[in-house]
């Protein structure tokens, strides 16, 4: 059994733009200026005249040119979810519970007293044990599981037992605790840091956000002391969020509408196909009828742009007519497949605070693959109820809920409502409608595809993992070569049955 290590939030600058303030002050004169004024000409008295009061008068553009990479450790995948991911304004690479093994107890630590420290720590280290042994259960199921397809890739026993391990911490992690730390590279503006300092009591972990935010403030300060001191302003200390209060677990009442589907279609467009049509009318000046436009736009075989990895879509003037209809959805993941399903950046969503609609009765995701097994199973659920247990003794000896929900575990479900437009969501649905994406996530997306297939068809037509797009001209249209899941899903899609 590995030692509970507590961790502090460490963050290192890795990288940075230059002189960010007078970079800011220089594309700011250059709005009144008939050249590109170069930062090395910005003088002490325009950095003092101009920085400050474009700052506050709105004007935050400049502000964005700066950029910083951050390598942050330490930090708890609950504080990354519900706050350094719950914005689109970043761009992140993280350590991934999927193919990483959490051998070691490392997780962020809020300072109790020695009696709730005391809970917490024993809830953690039950947990990570029970992680160890449902992993270490489930990796044979997962091998009788992967052995066919295995077989049919071409692989070997030893390789069909690594992906098969892989699949058992996959699956294990889900008893994990949202207080385990996590390592990421994470790179924003100027102008979002100014935001993190402002906000950072603004989420559900507001402790560590704020330990995070000053850690970054600090690393900045070394290389431009400018940035950090002549602009900006402090943090909010009444959140607007502090105002609701929590009267009623709506869960229940969540999940009978959803009617045994992970994401409900809501509300949409209803004559979303002729708003796309009339678009890419206006857009080019064609005449062609609505079919003909969305074949053109939608069909792989005659959009040369669907084919691109790089996703171009957004500099297309024609795809662009997929922005202009949207959808909202009700859903339902559990906290690790939300983190996931949130680095979708252009899909936004409402998500919840968990300090605030926590539960007092276990509320939580099984995978299948542990249903199945019947020690599995039995050691997961006791694990769940453990951790309710200690969550809700801390919250009656007054612990704050921010604190006692660290100890909620990845399975715990987030319920929110999401939207996008069909552009973005388009993207989203084909990368997580392949077999390989995480089996909660496909599901949702699977939900989402049938019913905008139910209500705008012609859209829909097309929609499907990247083997169905790319099985034009082709015999292996799987994009991730090697690693592609073994099904040969393009040429049944979409009535085949993802096995595993």
């Amino acid at each position: 059994m590995p030692e509970f290590s507590p961790q502090k939030p460490q963050v290192k600058l890795i990288s940075y733009t230059p002189a960010a303030y007078d970079l800011s002050i220089a594309s700011a004169r250059t709005c009144y200026s008939p050249s590109v004024v170069d930062p090395k000409d910005v003088t002490e008295g325009q950095r003092t005249r101009i920085g400050e009061a474009i700052f506050h008068a709105g004007h935050h553009t400049p502000f964005q040119h700066a950029t910083f990479v951050f390598g942050i450790s330490g930090v708890s995948r609950q504080c990354v979810w519900s706050f350094l991911h719950s914005h689109p304004f970043y761009n992140s690479d993280q350590t991934s519970q999927r193919y990483v093994v959490m051998d070691q107890i490392a997780v962020y630590a809020p300072k109790m007293d020695d009696k709730a420290a005391s809970i917490y720590k024993d809830a953690v280290s039950k947990a990570w044990s029970a992680y160890s042994r449902i992993s270490e259960l489930l990796k044979e199921d997962n091998f009788k599981l992967m052995s066919g397809i295995g077989r049919i890739k071409g692989q070997d026993e030893k390789n069909i037992r690594i992906d098969s391990e892989k699949k058992a911490i996959e699956n294990g992690r889900y008893v994990l605790p949202i207080c385990a730390s996590t390592s990421l590279y994470h790179t924003i503006s100027g102008l979002v840091l100014k935001r993190y300092i402002r906000m950072a009591n603004a989420c559900d972990c507001p402790t560590e956000a704020r330990e995070v935010v000053a850690a970054m403030v600090e690393e900045v300060r070394k290389v431009d002391p400018d940035f950090i001191s002549r602009i900006g302003e402090g943090i909010i200390e009444e959140t607007l969020e502090n105002k609701f209060l929590h009267d009623a677990d709506l869960g229940s009442s969540f999940d009978i509408d959803l009617g045994g589907k992970n994401s409900k279609l809501i509300s949409y467009d209803k004559n979303a196909e002729e708003i796309v049509a009339e678009s890419v009318r206006i857009a080019t000046g064609c005449v062609k009828s609505t079919d003909e436009i969305l074949e053109e736009i939608l069909n792989p075989g005659k959009n040369p742009y669907l084919l691109d990895t790089l996703n171009n879509w957004a500099h297309s003037p024609v795809m662009r007519a997929l922005n202009n209809v949207n959808y909202v959805f009700k859903k339902r993941l559990s906290h690790t497949a939300d983190s996931q399903d949130q680095r979708h950046r252009m899909t936004p969503a409402c998500r919840p605070m968990l300090s605030k609609v926590h539960t007092l009765r276990p509320d939580y995701y099984t995978p299948s693959i542990v249903e199945k097994n019947s020690e599995a199973s039995a050691l997961y659920k006791e694990i769940m109820d453990m951790l309710w247990d200690s969550k809700n003794r801390l919250i009656d000896m007054d612990v704050k809920a921010e604190y006692a929900c660290y100890l909620l575990p990845n399975a715990v479900n987030v319920r929110f409502i999401q939207n996008g437009s069909f552009l973005n969501f388009l993207h989203k649905w084909r990368l997580r409608l392949c077999f390989s994406a995480q089996l909660e996530i496909y599901d949702a997306s699977r939900d989402e595809f049938e019913q905008v297939a139910a209500v705008h068809p012609r859209l829909a037509k097309h929609i499907g993992p990247p083997c169905f797009n790319r099985r034009f001209g082709s015999d292996m249209p799987c994009p991730e070569g090697p690693r592609w899941c073994g099904i040969t899903v393009w040429k049944g899609w979409p009535n085949v049955k993802r096995p595993f």
